[in-house]
């Protein structure tokens, strides 16, 4: 249960084999493994303990893979860091688990003078990418060629492997430690759902410092198959690396799904490769679901959901949930069934399991969840309650298992005492024609305490205005469920996973909740 047995036995069984693309340069395994062996042997030379942090600030690359894995395999912790946080946020990542060793590419180098001024101890840099490496640092590429090969520190098990820095409740963010068996018993919890696609590339997209790319590196690992790397989301270059390099699959979420079907060049390109897309839960994705079953009608769609405290996955859904039955039926809008060795309950309250179909917390119990929050004991004994993780989402299953999620619970409106769950709004106002993309909060109201609020956009070359809106969604739900709202944008506001950041869009109306 070791995350780096995998590349060790890849390079015994098929050294010759592409185990990374990065644009033009392609590496086999042997290369990719010496390359890791002797990254390994140079954070050593550098002071790297066991059981020491290592921090990785960059954009998607084929280093980025291989620093994942050298840090693993000299013995220390990944710590990932969040490439859209700010200078003080990155800080006190840093502190909070005393990062001494920072790895950056040129687009973060820059940052390096703010961050040793800031930081309890100023990081010992490491420049890894193609450009000049900054005075004051180490060149990537001279640590390898210099030092030797080392051999494997064979951590594994309840070692820790990364931590894994979250949004906080107290404004600070919390780091998620996951150990090797947290993240290969997730990986491998895939990979029996899912058996991998032999001779298969895998293309990663969402940005590795995730949860979806660091668990996407470690099942592809495992299986020992090629990944291709992408710096950042691009839907043109997601199309052109597809006909390129013979993608097989990939994951995204549905904000860049519909970002690659709606490209005006998206049938001029080659696509005959592609076998499989996941994509995150999403309750409002039914529209792109459709637009992809009928642009990619020879693509099998799969969705999970899941959190990183669950390294990610929690449930998850495959083509037969995606089938046109399920689609007519409503099955496609679940989450589908727990993981293979996942437990999963709703919960009240006072935390005891509610009926199929009532709404509750979604608690989940596996291999796959989290040894706890860094240095933050009180809210580890919040969020794990007798082995349960309690993931703050809320959901209900049906008779069958199946798990639908209907909010985060702290999202959830309340508006004249009725409950009001902004992703079925959300479902509902994305099936208009004329809709690209929305979200739905709760706005403060005097009579009704919180109203529902929509933010709209609007796709190219059509018209819609706010009754519009309402009218379409009194056909499909309850009228106080309708927004009584409405506004219209050019582009909502997405994290670097391409998530809408709803704490944006609460924050002229809510100053201080929207730091939560």
């Amino acid at each position: 249960m070791s995350l780096t047995l995998s590349l060790q036995r890849s390079m015994q069984l098929t050294p010759t084999k592409t185990a990374t693309i990065f644009g033009s340069r392609r590496r086999s395994f042997q290369v990719y493994g010496e390359r890791v062996a002797r990254l390994a042997g140079a954070l050593r030379a550098l002071g790297m303990q066991p059981n020491e942090r290592v921090g990785i600030l960059a954009l998607n690359s084929d280093r980025f893979l291989e620093c994942v894995m050298a840090v693993w395999w000299a013995g220390g912790v990944l710590n990932p860091v969040n490439i859209r946080w700010s200078v003080p946020e990155i800080v006190y990542s840093l502190d909070d688990c005393d990062t001494r060793i920072l790895i950056v590419d040129d687009a973060f180098a820059p940052l390096a003078p703010r961050i040793s001024a800031t930081a309890r101890h100023a990081p010992l840099f490491i420049h890894a990418d193609e450009d000049q490496t900054p005075v004051g640092m180490h060149a990537y590429e001279a640590l390898i060629d210099a030092h030797d090969a080392v051999e494997d520190a064979g951590r594994g098990g309840d070692d820790l492997a990364c931590i894994m820095y979250t949004g906080g409740t107290t404004g600070h963010p919390k780091g998620v430690m996951q150990s090797h068996m947290n993240l290969w018993a997730a990986a491998v919890q895939r990979l029996a759902e899912t058996p991998i696609l032999r001779n298969s590339t895998a293309l990663h997209v969402v940005p590795l410092f995730h949860i979806a790319g660091l668990g996407r590196i470690v099942m592809q690992s495992i299986a020992g198959e090629c990944q291709a790397v992408l710096p950042g989301f691009d839907a043109r270059q997601v199309l052109e690396i597809i006909e390129r390099d013979k993608v097989t699959d990939t994951v995204m979420v549905p904000t860049m799904i519909q970002a690659v079907l709606n490209h005006p060049d998206f049938h001029k390109f080659d696509l005959s490769s592609f076998k499989r897309l996941g994509y995150g839960a999403s309750p409002s994705a039914s529209v792109m679901v459709e637009q992809a079953v009928r642009l990619l009608p020879h693509v099998e769609l799969s969705h999970a959901y899941g959190l990183t405290e669950a390294c990610p996955v929690v449930s998850s859904s495959g083509p037969a949930h995606h089938s046109e039955a399920a689609r007519k039926s409503g099955l496609s809008r679940s989450a589908g069934l727990p993981a293979f060795g996942v437990l999963v309950r709703i919960v009240d309250a006072d935390g005891n399991e509610v009926p199929r179909g009532v709404v509750g917390e979604i608690t989940a119990r596996g291999p796959n969840i989290m040894l706890g929050y860094w240095n933050k004991p009180e809210e580890t004994a919040r969020a794990l309650r007798d082995g349960w993780l309690f993931t703050g989402d809320g959901g209900y299953m049906d008779a069958e298992g199946n798990l639908f999620i209907v909010d985060r619970i702290k999202d959830m409106i309340v508006s004249g005492g009725e409950n009001v769950y902004s992703a079925e709004v959300e479902n509902a106002i994305a099936q208009h024609p004329a809709v690209a993309m929305c979200a739905v909060i709760g706005i403060p109201h005097e009579k009704w305490g919180e109203a529902v609020h929509a933010v709209v956009v609007r796709k190219p070359g059509t018209e819609l205005d706010e009754e519009a809106v309402r009218a379409h969604c009194r056909k499909l739900i309850a009228s106080y469920k309708c927004p009584k709202t409405v506004v219209f944008r050019d582009e909502l506001p997405l994290s670097s996973a391409g998530k809408i950041l709803k704490r944006d869009l609460r924050e002229p109306y809510w100053p201080r909740k929207a730091a939560v």
